[in-house]
């Protein structure tokens, strides 16, 4: 049986923006043997989306751990992968390519020298989307769908979510603070969701966004948070069946987008969203993206213009 090797490590917004070229290789190999190499947090999406029939978690040792290098090396050896997906294409899986010499299986993606290498110029100027569309063709694969997220799914009626809501965003990654909407204009927003009839929906994760749901509901008392208490698989359900969603560019608002809700997605100088953004996924949905180079400039007034239409 052909053994395949799909590498995709993280992160969020990433790994849903790629699940479309994860399904386009695996119909373009409907009989092999697929693993997917990826990260401790994204192994159970790999194994829920039923194009793997394997999934790897060790894919990104540190490399002052060389034996753990040196182990997952010898065990991407040891399999004898006749082709390598990287849909990582960085610097690390690079050097995986490098450390498989001199017998390296047919490698699609950036690695100088791989069989099925993707040398057409301006790369870095490519949305991600674009960029792996373009990198399976060069391997013979012309086909890859959106991305999809069909097969994620939960039971939510226990939330307790009203009929008609939206769900709110504000949290993101801590490191970068410079991505985030001010909590301030979330509650503003969340203010204006209530007037018309909308229950903002609040999620995220963590102390410190647990308190950013506290600070929206104290300024608009009927907004619901289920900070903590939405797994990736309820999230995609709550956006099957929202209003609308508003968030930072973090992961689960590319969630949200690809499991088809209109979002509304708010970008800072820390991102670029001609390469990033969350695209549509299904006729008629609407995704629309606001841009200020420091994100607390962006007014409620300019989100809500944005939101608004799509109630």
């Amino acid at each position: 049986m052909e053994r395949i090797l799909v590498i995709k490590l993280s992160a969020l917004g990433d790994f849903v923006q790629a699940t479309g070229c994860m399904k386009a290789i695996r119909a373009a190999h409907p009989q092999a043997h697929l693993v997917l190499l990826t990260t401790p947090p994204y192994a159970d999406l790999g194994r829920a989306c039923g194009w793997f029939d394997e999934v790897w978690s060790d894919g990104r040792p540190a490399w002052r751990n060389v034996g753990a290098v040196v182990r997952l090396i010898t065990r991407i050896r040891r399999a004898r992968f006749s082709r390598v997906y990287d849909l990582q294409t960085q610097g690390r899986t690079n050097r995986y390519f490098q450390l498989l010499w001199p017998n390296r299986p047919a490698w699609s993606g950036n690695a100088r020298g791989a069989v099925f290498e993707d040398k057409a110029p301006g790369r870095e100027r490519l949305h991600l989307q674009d960029l792996q569309r373009r990198q399976l063709a060069v391997a013979g694969i012309t086909d890859t769908p959106p991305p999809d997220l069909s097969w994620l799914r939960a039971e939510v009626a226990d939330l307790g979510v009203p009929g008609a809501y939206a769900l709110l965003v504000p949290g993101g990654a801590a490191h970068r603070p410079a991505k985030r909407w001010p909590v301030a204009s979330y509650a503003a927003l969340a203010g204006r969701l209530v007037e018309r009839g909308v229950t903002p929906v609040i999620l995220g994760h963590g102390e410190g966004e647990a308190r950013l749901a506290e600070q929206i509901r104290a300024a608009a008392p009927r907004s619901v948070s289920l900070v903590g208490r939405t797994p990736l698989a309820a999230i995609a359900e709550l956006a099957r069946g929202a209003r609308l969603a508003v968030g930072n560019d973090t992961g689960p608002i590319h969630l949200i987008a690809a499991a088809g809700a209109p979002v509304v997605v708010l970008f800072s100088a820390d991102s670029d969203p001609a390469m990033s953004a969350p695209r549509a996924v299904r006729p008629g949905q609407s995704v629309a993206v606001l841009r200020e180079p420091d994100i607390t400039q962006l007014t409620p007034e300019q989100v809500w213009a944005a939101a608004a239409p799509l109630l």
